[in-house]
């Protein structure tokens, strides 16, 4: 799934070049590093990529092994339960006994070994027990920033290794001290936002729970995979209401699994967090580009090539791009989306 904007990412993510074309650790993009950790799981030929339409040439671009055909466009966002129907069909229609993996492009994670350990458990689980199965993080701090996953702790046995475990319920993002019961509790996994199903088990829920969105898509299963199906694919996201994969379906359904990922992840959410994964020098500061910074500490700067300098501060982040700057405190950086929605109701539109 690669459609977002990354909002919270502004100045760097705009809306003609989103976070997840962007190199936000290391050298490779976001995107790239999504399809590269598939190696030896998924062979390109089947990866599929979801995105906006104004997005397909940078795909092309960065993705030169997934095959053009597999690259589906989405004409306007509706969230992840469209773009998973879209997807769901047209590889059903390919493969009707496909295993489907869906996977933001926009996560870092470490240690891709433990990633695919994970990976291979919930495939297993989607095709034995026919279910639909998340993957869950093991949290190590009480997270105010993502939902949970309640699991059945009589499912779960340290003796019996890695398994698919009962998902009780979902909770959304709590406050602090939410979190923290949860994390005592020792049965919560954040929300990972990734999915495993067999093609025809997401779209016998989808019917089941998202009758709206499965009939707006039902039209492409008459459609051969060489015909153009763009009309089609417009008129269905069009009809169909705007809204989550986990809301809509996850969160209904009676077969619903769990595997715990114990493999480094994040979400990459907004500025505090590529902070958090930063390489930080003297002070805790993460510095890239052309910088002075004196008495500042725990400072995130990417000063691009203008002269940027840093005084007597802490806790700031500092993005500076051609045609912007950003000055907020770590702890305001979900608050960066609020300066795009300004941009948006304002006409400022060069900004976005």
């Amino acid at each position: 799934m690669a459609g977002g904007i990354g909002s919270r990412f502004w100045p760097m993510s705009r809306r003609e070049n989103p976070k997840q074309f962007l190199a936000v650790t290391g050298a490779d993009t976001l995107i790239q590093n999504t399809l590269s950790r598939l190696s030896g799981i998924v062979p390109h030929e089947n990866c599929y990529v979801v995105t906006n339409e104004r997005y397909v040439k940078q795909t092309q671009d960065q993705l030169p092994s997934i095959p053009m055909e597999n690259i589906l466009a989405e004409p306007i966002a509706r969230n992840t339960a469209p773009c998973i129907a879209y997807a769901a069909f047209k590889i059903h229609q390919k493969d009707p006994d496909a295993i489907i993996v869906v996977l933001p492009a926009d996560h870092v994670i470490g240690n891709v070994r433990k990633f695919h350990e994970a990976l291979k458990v919930s495939i297993e689980a989607a095709k034995e027990e026919r279910a639909l199965v998340t993957i869950g993080i093991e949290p190590d701090h009480p997270a105010t920033g993502y939902g949970y996953i309640q699991f059945d702790p009589e499912d779960s046995s340290k003796e019996d290794g890695l398994k698919a475990l009962f998902v009780k319920t979902f909770a959304e993002k709590p406050n602090i001290q939410t979190a923290e019961r949860f994390l005592d509790s020792g049965d919560f996994l954040w929300n990972s936002g990734m999915f495993i199903w067999r093609s025809d088990s997401i779209l016998e829920a989808l019917e089941t729970h998202l009758p709206d969105v499965h009939s707006a898509f039902l039209p492409l299963e008459n459609v051969e995979p060489s015909a153009d199906d763009t009309a089609l694919v417009t008129a269905a996201y069009k009809a169909c209401p705007s809204i989550s994969i986990d809301y809509g379906v996850m969160e209904q359904a009676a077969k619903v699994y769990v595997v715990p990922g114990s493999f480094d992840w994040n979400d990459v959410g907004d500025w505090k967090a590529v902070y958090d994964l930063a390489d930080k020098g003297k002070a805790g500061n993460a510095i890239e580009g052309n910088a002075i910074v004196h008495d500042a500490s725990r400072c995130l700067i990417q000063a691009g090539d203008k002269l940027v300098a840093v005084v007597g501060v802490n806790d700031l982040i500092v993005v500076n791009t051609d045609d912007a700057l950003l000055v907020c405190h770590r702890d305001s950086s979900q608050r960066v989306k609020n300066v795009v929605d300004y941009l948006y109701a304002n006409q400022l539109d060069q900004y976005v």
